[in-house]
């Protein structure tokens, strides 16, 4: 087997969505095809997630919300961070719709912190934005003042170089997701190492891979508090199960000198 020459975190997102993606992943995880979960604390099935994750002793963060669903912050209930039914506003809310709401998204950060602390009994290692809702221009401060605040040692850098060469996408998601990685790249500029930039001898670089495995949901089964969506109930999610467990994979990673890990694995070793 090659020299390691990428450390990869593989990230299984939407945690506590429902019970049937809770199963998938965890059977992922048990599998090796991912090393750490993202939770969203307001979903059906978060409490669910996070006693899974303590008995099979799966690393797990926070994936923070506020597209999707209720907040968890009682006092946002009556708030311009949700609509009139108490829900966020999605995520093709426009950019001006986060303005002068800093104070709202604060507030519901550190609710969604605490309901982790709750559920898991520590702090989340890493913390991420359910549809990359962390790296837009009217959030991103706040969260990276939340994770400050709370010592939150990692988050995710949304880039996905080659998304333009992927015929498979729909061209309106692949705007969205340009726009992401825009975003992304302007709130930490020169701070992201471009993928096999190292030098011989250098320390191995480190990567994270955000996976969305599981059984698809049911109709009226799981959400954040207005039911499942499309993605969730789409049979990609069971694909995806399928490629990330498929020991094929395993295989590709050894050729090309990638060894999984999970965020605490890139503190012990930068220690």
């Amino acid at each position: 087997m090659p020299e390691s020459r990428m450390k990869l975190v593989v990230t299984g997102d939407d945690f506590g969505y429902c019970a049937r993606r809770n199963q998938g992943l965890v059977e992922c995880f048990l599998s090796g095809g991912i090393t750490t979960v993202s939770l969203l604390v307001n979903g059906s099935a978060a409490a669910q997630a996070a006693e899974l994750a303590n008995r099979h002793s799966i690393p797990i963060g926070l994936h923070a919300n506020l597209t999707e669903g209720a907040p968890v912050c009682p006092a946002l209930l009556r708030s311009s961070l949700v609509d009139h039914r108490g829900h966020f506003h999605g995520k093709m809310a426009s950019d001006t719709a986060w303005n002068f709401m800093d104070l709202q998204v604060d507030m519901e950060l550190r609710a969604q912190v605490r309901r982790f602390s709750e559920l898991t009994g520590h702090l989340p290692q890493h913390m991420d934005g359910h549809q990359h809702v962390h790296v837009l221009p009217g959030v991103r401060l706040v969260f990276a003042q939340v994770l400050s605040h709370f010592r939150i040692p990692f988050t995710r850098v949304p880039v996905e170089p080659g998304l333009h060469s992927c015929p498979w996408v729909p061209a309106p998601l692949k705007t969205f997701y340009s726009q992401v990685e825009r975003d992304a790249l302007d709130s930490i500029p020169g701070a992201v190492p471009r993928p096999g930039g190292g030098r011989p001898g250098e320390r191995p670089l480190s990567a994270e891979l955000m996976v969305h495995p599981g059984y698809p949901s049911l109709p009226r089964e799981g959400g954040c508090g207005d039911g499942p969506d499309d993605f969730s109930q789409s049979l990609d999610r069971q694909h995806e199960l399928g490629v990330l467990t498929d020991p094929a994979l395993g295989h590709l990673y050894q050729r090309l000198g990638v060894r999984l890990c999970s965020f605490s694995d890139l503190t012990q070793s930068s220690t």
